[in-house]
């Protein structure tokens, strides 16, 4: 009876990829901002949200995107009054997956950990994102002028963008 069940605990053991076991195929990913209560929108590599609150917030996110493709993600910070950031959270290589070398066999190596996502940690595993207020201070029947840097547009602002003419 203890041969058999070593034998079915080692054999489950060769069956199943490392990264599977110890890392699973999602991760917790948490979510800050100064100021807080800032919200958060959080888009797949195919732009579709797969998330979105407030600060602060966890998350869990998928490691993978579909077979030996690690999952990126795109997370817009807003806040009113504040100028908007992008943050980028990839997925790279993990330490458990190598283990296979060792562990986990062909099966762990090549199936397993890549169709679960597994093989694979997100960064960072904390965003922190820093608001900079935009200091706009306008009076309702004021003319102003505020100037901003082009990196600090939200990306959708670019959309009805047009050059004038100066000459």
């Amino acid at each position: 009876m203890k041969k058999s069940f070593i034998s079915i605990a080692v054999g489950a053991l060769f069956l199943s990829g490392c990264a599977t076991i110890f890392e699973g195929g999602t991760q917790p990913v948490t979510f800050k901002s100064v100021p807080d209560t800032a919200a958060i929108s959080i888009l797949n590599h195919a732009g579709e949200k797969v998330h979105a609150g407030t600060t602060p917030m966890t998350v869990t996110l998928k490691r993978g995107a579909g077979y030996f493709k690690a999952e990126s993600y795109t997370v817009k910070v807003t806040k009113e009054g504040y100028i908007s950031k992008d943050i980028t959270v990839t997925g790279s290589v993990n330490g458990w997956y190598v283990a296979n070398i060792l562990f986990g066999g062909l099966i762990g190596l090549l199936v397993v950990d890549p169709i679960t996502g597994a093989m694979y940690d997100l960064t960072p595993d904390t965003v922190s994102a820093t608001l900079d207020a935009m200091n706009v201070k306008t009076s309702s029947n004021e003319r102003s002028l505020t100037v901003v840097l082009a990196e600090q547009l939200p990306a959708d602002a670019w959309k009805n963008a047009r050059l004038i003419k100066t000459n």
